[in-house]
């Protein structure tokens, strides 16, 4: 074979090859994009469209449950005061961020990423991807993953006994239906997270009454739409506004988690007194509000002014603690003998992890197998070399963390160049004491746990959760640290 056909024959190289095109992946194409404009760069989408979660997701009042101004990037101030957005207007805000840095034309929509594997000797990855399904390849000097950790193909939706039964509808929030006509309709949403959180009090007013059915209840705090700090201080420049609301939403989201670690009691009596003013007479607070868990053992679901307390108070929709006995014909059967009736049930109970887009990653001819690595500040998996991921905070907001991996992430390649390296891999101390990856016990985690990688009992390994900390050594630490092993 001539040299031409050699060139022809091999797969397409770039030096950054970033795995999803929502607001993790367009963040991180920005900032390699605006940091080292002279490596070559791709963003691999397996959907048609650009979004992520904010595009996927379709169910009514869709909204961000983090405020704006820390769920914003750091480097690009979110544009209003608006402190719980919905999906429409973050949808907008990520793609008008691509557009402004140029990151758009880099994405290549339809491209689904099966599996990857790196060659230490030539020191790089090779992507197996498919676009309509016809098979390509590409060769990476980085390979990012920001696919999140869902599955954007199936959800969590448990087998109910009698579901056949039911003659209405039945629909999960992550495959909602455009042509769903719930007006003047019973409704029971199944579920008692962010989701259902959202759904009850965007189809309450429209249907004839929503029922919100949960097996146990999770903690539900009220807070302003708008930011009261933005509305306040509106008339500065931008430049000054910005990093004052949102630093103030950093130190009282921490000091609120701090606190209910530390006491709480405390705040489960605050957290009760403030449900139990908001709900309308009859509602027993402890029955339908009062977790089994101290608060943030699991996310606490944020409301926009109070909207699920206000369906509530004008009879526009309930809520019932209890379990599925069968499905019936007409609705749900309780196993306390209540029946609801039901038009449509929407099984809002969960989502199904997928670390990294269920890609198959591969060291030297070894597969990796995820619940054997151990993580890197978070951000990367030991042993795997050249692999950097974005997974955000459960205890605030996503982009915090988001924007960290894309410093560290841009402070690699630069650390990269001035040394002359070409690799870089965290090696795995076999003293450091395995922890499970996430100390959380929602469902969705509890039911992926063993198929997740695990942390560490001490630093780099050990997640705090804790963003001044993770702004100290993510961003500020010296690579060249004794963990990291660069070639």
């Amino acid at each position: 074979m001539s040299t031409s056909q050699e060139r022809a024959a091999a797969p397409e190289h770039v030096d950054v090859l970033i795995i999803g095109a929502g607001l993790s992946g367009i963040g991180a194409a920005c900032q390699v994009k605006a940091n080292h404009p002279g490596r070559s760069l791709a963003v691999l989408e397996s959907r048609e469209v650009s979004g992520g979660t904010w595009d996927l997701f379709r169910y009514p009042g869709i909204r961000s449950d983090s405020d704006m101004f820390t769920f914003g990037y750091h480097w690009r101030p979110w544009p209003s005061d608006t402190a719980l957005a919905d999906g429409q207007l973050i949808l907008d805000y990520v793609r008008t961020v691509a557009e402004e840095y140029d990151v758009d034309g880099l994405i290549r929509y339809g491209h689904k990423v099966l599996g990857a594997s790196w060659d230490s000797d030539a020191q790089l990855w090779t992507i197996s991807a498919e676009r309509d399904g016809t098979p390509l390849t590409l060769t990476a000097s980085l390979l990012w993953g920001c696919s999140g950790y869902y599955d954007y193909d199936e959800g969590f939706a448990p087998e109910f006994p009698g579901a056949a039964d039911f003659v209405g509808q039945v629909v999960h929030p992550q495959f909602w239906p455009e042509d769903l006509d719930y007006e003047g309709k019973k409704v029971v949403v199944i579920g008692s997270g962010a989701t259902a959180i959202t759904l009850v009090p965007a189809m309450a007013g429209t249907a004839e009454h929503v029922t919100m059915l949960q097996r146990s209840p999770s903690y539900v705090l009220s807070r302003p739409d708008r930011d009261p700090w933005a509305v306040a201080l509106r008339r500065l420049p931008e430049r000054v506004r910005y990093p004052v609301v949102r630093w103030k939403n950093i130190l009282q989201a921490m000091a609120f988690y701090k606190l209910s670690k530390a006491r709480p009691e405390l705040i489960k009596k605050v957290v009760r007194g403030a449900t139990q003013k908001q709900l309308p007479e009859g509602v027993d607070v402890d029955v339908h509000f009062r977790p089994t868990y101290n608060p943030w053992d699991q996310r606490v679901c944020f409301v926009p002014n109070s909207d699920l307390f206000r369906a509530m108070r004008k009879g526009q929709a309930s809520v019932v603690t209890d379990t599925i006995e069968t499905f019936t014909e007409k609705g749900i059967r309780l196993t306390s003998g209540q029946e609801l009736e039901a038009d449509i049930i929407v099984t809002a109970t969960g989502l199904k992890l997928l670390p990294f887009g269920g890609i198959d990653l591969v060291v030297d001819g070894r597969p990796v197998t995820l619940g054997e690595t151990m993580t890197y500040k978070a951000l990367m998996l030991s042993d795997v070399p050249n692999f950097i991921y974005t997974i955000g905070y459960t205890n605030a907001s996503w982009t915090l963390k988001a924007d960290l991996v894309s410093d560290f992430a841009v402070r690699m390649l630069s650390h990269l160049d001035e040394h002359g390296h070409r690799s870089f891999v965290a090696e795995k101390d076999p003293s450091v004491e395995e922890r499970p990856f996430m100390d959380f016990s929602s469902g969705y985690v509890l039911r992926a746990l063993d198929h997740l990688p695990k942390q560490g009992d001490r630093a780099p390994w050990l997640l705090k959760q804790n963003y001044l900390t993770d702004l100290r050594t993510i961003r500020n630490d010296d690579l060249e640290d004794g963990v990291l092993t660069f070639r």
